[in-house]
């Protein structure tokens, strides 16, 4: 499992190209990693041969959803995702998104759930540019992060 600045991935990336390897990213916070996360990441990895998760920094997450998250750490994130039999390698991203890696990296497949439109996903232009595909995962209904913390503050007050 590696656990690295996207830009050391970048020569492993050269590699699993030359050795016909198909690389499938996906990305997110994953702050409280839940059923839907596995499912996610379970049929992200169905479409490659190696998956590619890259989170969102402590800042970046704090930028997108407040002072108040991550629950967890981006080291702790990152660890529970690496432990994933269905995740390769884990990688962080301090950018509001990941366009940078995905333009760098450009996956063979880019996977986000069901829930960005067509035009939304950030990189699509990028990885259909350049002959790969973006696939949208099924969201599995009833989990979602921001709820689970929502439950849990009502239950606590």
């Amino acid at each position: 499992m590696i656990y690295a600045d996207w830009h050391e991935i970048l020569a492993s990336r050269l590699a699993w190209r030359r050795a016909g390897q198909r690389l499938v990213f996906t990305n997110g916070c994953f702050d409280l990693l839940h059923p839907g996360h596995i499912a996610t990441l379970e049929q992200a990895r169905s479409l490659g041969d190696l998956l590619l998760v890259a989170i969102n920094t402590d800042a970046s997450v704090q930028g997108g959803k407040g002072p108040e998250r991550p629950i967890i750490s981006q080291a702790e994130r990152a660890e529970v995702l690496a432990a994933l039999e269905c995740v390769d390698h884990v990688t962080y991203f301090d950018e509001p998104t990941p366009l940078a890696l995905i333009a760098a990296l450009l996956p063979d497949v880019l996977v986000k759930g069901a829930d960005w439109g067509p035009g939304e996903v950030v990189g699509e232009a990028e990885v259909l540019a350049a002959g790969g595909r973006v696939e949208r995962a099924p969201i599995t209904p009833g989990y979602s992060t921001t709820a689970m913390i929502a439950r849990a503050r009502e239950e606590n007050c």
